[in-house]
């Protein structure tokens, strides 16, 4: 059992990372070459620089293509053993798929967990320097992590947003509070130059405030405002989710996404996230029964074709899901896990389907 299980799990690591690293490399260099003028532009000519920005798309090609190269590398492990014919020996020596599966929980925690680690770390890091070089589908975004950078606090139901900051953020430039009842309605518009933290209170120097039902305008020199702000952190200020880290992403919701997007929208991200712990054993669970009808080295490109259109399928349901949750039609936990729950119950189907067959 465990000679078994150590040799289908080495043929499909090594197909996995040949996948990866052959997807990986394609994305990057058609990226790589698309912008190379602008990266060169941006760094004064260094060729060292492609290098760079090469480096800092491979968090997030390997992120986007994980699931997909575990799903492939196990159906190639699949073709080659039903091309040997080798399924039947594994059949009949009374290992079913279901044991196969135990014998690769290992591995799919592991390349799951991974999966988390780039997405949760490595993504996170590297944003900041993408949006600060402003290529391709982040100058679209047209953030700038700087100095001019925007920052979103939060006190009870009041909001806070600051063109700019010092490091501590407890100087701020061209500042707006927005003051809101229980209900979430603006009653007061806040509007300062500066703002600095003093004894635990802002200070607020040339200040307008706009009321309600189209009141005058009120205007003074200083103003001293006493709630308590927190502050999004600096790497977070664009309220992206997809590049928050899970931590950033808890702080967000905590502060219910300091007004930049509603709170939902971070829980539905916050659980996506979570579970790509379960991604690869999900693929897993979805292939392994396909081996079972096609055991004799027949079927060779239906074991391929329908196994990819069942990986596609849950990534193109699992888009719908999320964008869905986004959108607060559905609960958040409910968007992010829903595709899980169900191709994990195809998954069943098949695999007591497979049981009975073999």
């Amino acid at each position: 059992m465990k000679t078994i299980g150590w040799m289908l799990t080495r043929m499909i690591i090594l197909r996995f990372f040949m996948i990866l690293f052959g997807i990986c490399t394609f994305f990057i260099t058609l990226d790589v070459f698309t912008y190379a003028d602008d990266v060169l532009a941006i760094n004064n000519g260094e060729l060292s620089s492609l290098g760079r920005y090469a480096l800092l798309l491979l968090p997030g090609a390997a992120s986007t293509f994980m699931a997909l190269c575990v799903l492939l590398s196990l159906l190639l492990t699949l073709i080659e053993l039903s091309y040997r014919s080798e399924t039947v020996a594994l059949w009949a020596s009374g290992i079913p798929p279901l044991k196969v599966l135990i014998m690769l929980l290992p591995l799919g925690a592991l390349l799951g967990g991974i999966h988390f680690l780039i997405n949760d770390q490595a993504v996170t890091k590297v944003a900041p320097l993408l949006h600060a070089w402003g290529i391709g589908d982040y100058g679209k975004k047209q953030l700038k992590i700087g100095e001019q950078d925007p920052i979103w606090m939060r006190a009870g139901n009041d909001i806070l947003r600051a063109a700019d900051s010092n490091a501590k953020a407890t100087e701020l430039e061209n500042v707006i509070i927005f003051r809101r009842d229980e209900a979430g309605i603006l009653i007061e518009q806040i509007m300062a130059k500066k703002a600095a933290l003093t004894n635990g209170r802002w200070e607020l120097s040339d200040v307008v405030i706009y009321y309600q039902k189209n009141l005058l305008p009120n205007r003074v020199k200083t103003f001293i405002y006493s709630g308590s702000m927190r502050p999004a952190a600096a790497g977070a200020r664009s309220g992206d989710p997809e590049e928050m880290s899970l931590n950033d992403l808890e702080y967000f919701i905590v502060n219910s996404g300091f007004g930049i997007r509603p709170a939902h929208v971070y829980e539905t991200w916050w659980h996506k996230r979570v579970s790509l712990l379960l991604s690869s054993i999900l693929m897993m669970a979805l292939c392994l029964p396909l081996a079972v009808r096609y055991r004799r080295g027949g079927g060779i490109s239906l074991i391929l074709g329908i196994g990819v259109a069942i990986g596609f399928g849950f990534f193109i349901f699992d888009g719908i899901s999320l964008t869905v949750g986004e959108l607060g039609i559905v609960p958040p936990w409910m968007a992010a896990w829903t595709p899980v729950l169900v191709f994990a119950g195809l998954a069943a189907t098949l695999m007591l389907r497979a049981e009975t067959v073999s």
